[in-house]
């Protein structure tokens, strides 16, 4: 398995690692369901799916960072991405999540935000995180405020998605540390 470059997270239920070749199925089923794929880019066929596995996968070779696969570690199941993110020309630098509909509702969301989150403070320096969510995305919205993030208003997103409505969420570094003490 060819795995792209970069450290690997746990935490209890989770195994949060660089993008790897064997998770296109994953990426497939996650991209082709219209109800899961509908705020994270719209349904694509295989080929799209392969190609934002690699855009990923070449986040990590080009910035050292990325979203994580997320993956079951009772079952060894992908069960989507989670992480940081800031291709170009994105309003701030995010920590986003996108899950296979097997896996919503259950925490995964939010227990590989949080390892996330202090991931990108403690090792990428960052000073403060976004997460670009639709106005009528509530599930979203929901693993934010649980995360400690609050609205900020509204953003706007690089082409081709500039038309997409967003909000940003988000918080200080000294707003997670003090919430995680």
């Amino acid at each position: 398995m060819a795995v792209a470059p970069g450290p690997v997270l746990e935490t209890p239920r989770l195994i949060l690692r660089p993008t790897a070749t064997e998770d296109l199925d994953g990426w497939d089923e996650m991209m082709s369901d219209a109800e899961v794929a509908r705020y994270i880019g719209g349904v694509q066929a295989r080929s799209g799916a392969w190609r934002g596995m690699a855009s990923m996968a070449g986040s990590w070779v080009l910035k050292g960072f990325g979203m994580f696969s997320v993956i079951d570690r009772a079952s060894g199941a992908w069960l989507g991405r989670v992480g940081p993110w800031q291709p170009e020309g994105w309003p701030g630098t995010e920590v986003g999540w996108g899950l296979t509909r097997a896996a919503w509702g259950q925490g995964y969301a939010v227990e590989a935000a949080t390892a996330t989150l202090d991931w990108v403070f403690d090792h990428l320096g960052w000073d403060e995180v976004i997460h670009c969510i639709d106005p009528d995305n509530t599930p979203s919205q929901a693993v934010a405020r649980r995360l400690g993030s609050v609205n900020r208003g509204p953003g706007k997103l690089p082409a081709p998605y500039e038309d997409h409505p967003v909000d940003l969420w988000g918080q200080t570094r000294a707003e997670w540390q003090a919430r995680r003490a």
